[in-house]
């Protein structure tokens, strides 16, 4: 089989049942290895002295240290995203989806560390939810075959608001809240509707690779904002 160079121009929409069939096989294979292989770093990320060196790090630089961590993440997310899209080698493909796991893995250590460490079950409990809405939502796009990629605009324009909170909370110190979590969990859903109807409509037949960064980024930052809301709900 050719991993170099290669070009398919249908979409998983207008390919042959066989073809689109085998892409959505391909596409949740990924998905489910970029799961396993972040449950993996964390688990031994965890049982390591790094996991409460790391968060004294971050948590004693501020603010502006959390600000940096995650301006270093978008930049990652860039880079791995373009990696992931490339259309002349199966490789670069394969380094973006790694890459964007390994920084998932790495800015997800952070809260896993103190939710492990000080909210006993919690961890637990937003991977069963998290696991429960992205099923949920897969099956919505794949019984009703709906195109969801109405939604881009509004998860465009909530995105670019929910960052300037995250910046501004930052800056002048005050908590985002429960309305927040709970608004970005709303929003990361319709991200899954979102990615999911393009994987089904809109990506080409040889993109699971990309197709599967883009669930998993969906998906990650969803569980990120269910651990968020589990955690601030024990607090009370």
């Amino acid at each position: 089989m050719n991993i170099g160079s290669y070009n398919n121009p249908y979409t998983v929409a207008d390919a042959a049942p066989a073809a689109r069939a085998a892409f959505i096989r391909n596409t949740y294979l990924h998905l489910a290895m970029a799961v396993m292989a972040l449950i993996a770093i964390e688990a031994v990320f965890l049982q390591s002295p790094l996991a409460d060196t790391l968060a004294a790090k971050v948590t004693s630089g501020g603010n502006m240290g959390w600000l940096l961590v995650l301006g270093l993440f978008m930049v990652v997310t860039f880079v791995a995203n373009r990696w992931a899209h490339s259309g002349t080698s199966r490789g670069m493909q394969y380094a973006g989806l790694a890459l964007y796991t390994i920084a998932e893995a790495a800015i997800l250590a952070i809260p896993l560390t103190f939710a492990t460490r000080f909210y006993d079950g919690v961890v637990m409990q937003a991977l069963l939810v998290t696991l429960g809405l992205f099923l949920g939502l897969t099956a919505i796009v794949f019984l009703t075959k709906k195109d969801f990629s109405f939604l881009g605009s509004v998860i465009a324009i909530g995105s670019f608001v929910a960052l300037g909170f995250i910046i501004a909370g930052a800056i002048f110190g005050f908590s985002l809240g429960l309305i927040f979590t709970s608004a970005m969990i709303l929003l990361m859903a319709g991200s899954i509707l979102y990615t999911t109807s393009n994987v089904m409509h809109h990506y080409n037949t040889d993109q699971h690779v990309a197709a599967s960064l883009a669930l998993f980024a969906s998906v990650a930052t969803l569980f990120w904002y269910v651990l968020q809301l589990f955690m601030a709900m024990n607090n009370d």
